[in-house]
């Protein structure tokens, strides 16, 4: 299937049982809730749907559920992570077989050394496919920084490599990037508190995090946005809804995003706080700041909605 970039494409979480197994029948469910919302793709086995912690058959077989939940309706695209590059390899080929249509590929964990090193290792992934790739450059998690002339590199040398997933948080990253590569790569912001300035600047995409609790603001915003960077949207809802979402989405930008985002899912009735060790679910200040911010959130909620559905 034909990805289309140009949209909000879930980061998606993982929902856990009480024995910290995967609730398939829920992950199928909220993908099918993220897709009628408007969402334009999937991206699971992130570092927000805590793919570390999956052993490669529970990757698989979440894959195969996520593919099964939306069929022909948006592109299932895997983050492809691991400790060697031959598990990731393993990986971006396990997902092709099983009808992925692009693939999400990250650095190694926990070993971040110099450019000679990263390429051959994200080099080795993308040859590995047929699969339209999208690089995740992510330095403040995984502490490699594919800088843009490196990613210019690599887009010189791999036709498949078509996205980057940019996370630095640093939105001179975008203009960078298309200063340097025209059109060659679709540019989509990776972190939520940026998403504003990053379609201003020519992003064309969003991965994003607070979506999975909030998505048809999530989608409203992201119209929003690329319709006052063409000239013909309403600037005014666009700060309204952009400063209620804030302190949400500002929530996707710190150690504990996973359990913030969870929690928030949970709140809205649409998942579970459970996340799999070694994270632990949030208590004492942190939990109670959490809930403030929410709860406000939830309080406004009804009057922020009320205006999208205004004509």
């Amino acid at each position: 299937m034909k990805i289309d970039w140009r949209g909000v494409i879930p980061a998606i979480t993982t929902k856990f049982n009480e024995d910290y197994s995967i609730d398939h029948a829920f992950f199928a469910e909220h993908c099918r809730w993220l897709v009628d919302s408007g969402c334009v793709g999937l991206v699971p086995l992130g570092s927000l749907g805590e793919g570390a912690t999956q052993s490669f058959e529970e990757k698989v077989a979440l894959l195969e559920t996520a593919l099964g939940a939306v069929g022909d309706r948006v592109p299932v695209i895997p983050g492809i992570a691991s400790l060697s590059t031959s598990e990731a390899v393993r990986l971006a080929q396990a997902a092709e077989a099983a009808g992925c249509s692009g693939l999400m590929v990250l650095p190694p964990y926990i070993y971040s050394t110099d450019w000679r090193e990263m390429k051959a290792h994200v080099s080795t992934v993308i040859n590995s496919t047929t699969l339209p790739v999208m690089l995740y450059n992510n330095p403040v998690a995984y502490k490699t920084d594919f800088l843009p002339e490196q990613i210019a590199e690599l887009a010189q040398d791999h036709a498949n490599f078509v996205a980057v997933k940019e996370s630095s948080t640093d939105v001179r990253r975008v203009t960078a990037l298309r200063a340097l590569l025209q059109d060659r790569l679709e540019l989509l912001v990776g972190v939520d508190d940026a998403i504003v300035e990053g379609i201003q600047v020519g992003a064309v995409g969003w991965i994003a995090g607070l979506v999975n609790a909030f998505p048809v603001e999530s989608v409203a915003l992201f119209r929003l946005a690329r319709q006052v960077r063409e000239g013909q949207g309403d600037r005014a809802s666009l700060e309204a809804l952009y400063n209620w979402f804030l302190p949400l989405l500002r929530m996707d930008t710190v150690p504990k995003f996973v359990q913030l985002i969870k929690l928030a899912q949970e709140r809205v009735g649409m998942g579970s706080a459970r996340v799999r060790p070694p994270r632990l679910e949030l208590v004492g200040d942190e939990l109670k700041q959490a809930q403030r911010t929410i709860t406000n959130a939830l309080e406004q909620r009804p009057a922020i909605v009320s205006a999208l559905q205004e004509p």
